[in-house]
């Protein structure tokens, strides 16, 4: 596993920090790689309940790609296909995660690094963190893959704005443009996202899988089935369900078990 990527696992919460703050956690190829592999295991892993990414060093979340190896890995479109397939299932990993994925953002979050956030299933930044995909002003195409997590997330027209303009914005354009959910002070934003990650994790997993596999299918345009409708009340029939429901009426915190 590379050192540019560590992994912290508090209690039913893992941390995945992106580990370069020299380069302000610029993503190389052993850093897409990793991503991959460390999302196969916590998505293989039911006693997590919430999976965090974050940048190292309190300045970046991540300023994108690792330039310095552009002319080793990326020097031609052959070398660049094979390096998309690695980002590009780097990506899918992440937007495919059993688990909720949450952003935290302090700092920069441009490039590659704001195409990972766009892939999480919430954001939280700094009021002074900046994004932006300025990929015009290297004569770089993102590829589908890359850019179908930002069209997904804010939609196709701003997207567009985002790399045909290549301008590096700041956090309030961020929140008015969709791609965040929530700015908070920069001294809070680790504590912040602590504190999210954590009212995730106290949640009913089966509940948050079910709504994030809600969510994913009424982006498609066909009509919801019934067979598929019907899935929104098999959670009537789960253990957690019964935990929660009792836990409501003693007024006390339900302690979830996934069934």
């Amino acid at each position: 596993m590379t050192p540019f990527l560590k992994v912290e696992r508090d209690q039913r919460i893992a941390t995945i920090t992106l580990n370069n703050p020299e380069k302000m956690n610029a993503m190389d190829h052993g850093m897409w790689q990793g991503i991959a592999e460390i999302f196969a295991q916590t998505s293989a892993d039911d006693e997590l309940r919430c999976v965090v990414l974050r940048g190292a060093g309190g300045k970046a979340f991540s300023a994108g790609a690792d330039i310095e190896e552009f002319t080793r890995l990326r020097a031609n479109s052959a070398q660049a296909r094979a390096y998309a397939k690695v980002t590009g299932d780097a990506m899918q990993a992440i937007r495919d995660s059993k688990h909720p994925t949450l952003a935290v953002i302090e700092g920069a979050c441009v490039g590659g690094g704001l195409e990972i956030a766009s892939v999480c299933d919430m954001r939280i930044c700094g009021t002074s963190s900046r994004f932006g995909v300025p990929v015009n002003k290297l004569g770089l195409v993102m590829s589908y893959g890359e850019l179908g997590g930002l069209v997904d997330l804010v939609g196709g027209p701003t997207a567009l704005e985002i790399v045909l303009e290549g301008r590096v914005f700041d956090a309030q354009e961020a929140l008015a443009k969709g791609l965040v959910n929530r700015i908070v002070d920069d001294a809070d934003v680790v504590t912040q996202g602590e504190a999210t990650a954590r009212r995730i994790a106290n949640g009913a997993p089966l509940v948050a899988r079910w709504h994030k596999a809600f969510v994913r299918r009424l982006a498609q345009p066909a009509p919801v089935t019934p067979q598929e409708a019907d899935e929104a009340y098999a959670c009537f029939d789960t253990e957690d369900f019964r935990i929660g429901f009792q836990a409501f009426l003693a007024k006390t915190k339900p302690v979830f078990t996934g069934r």
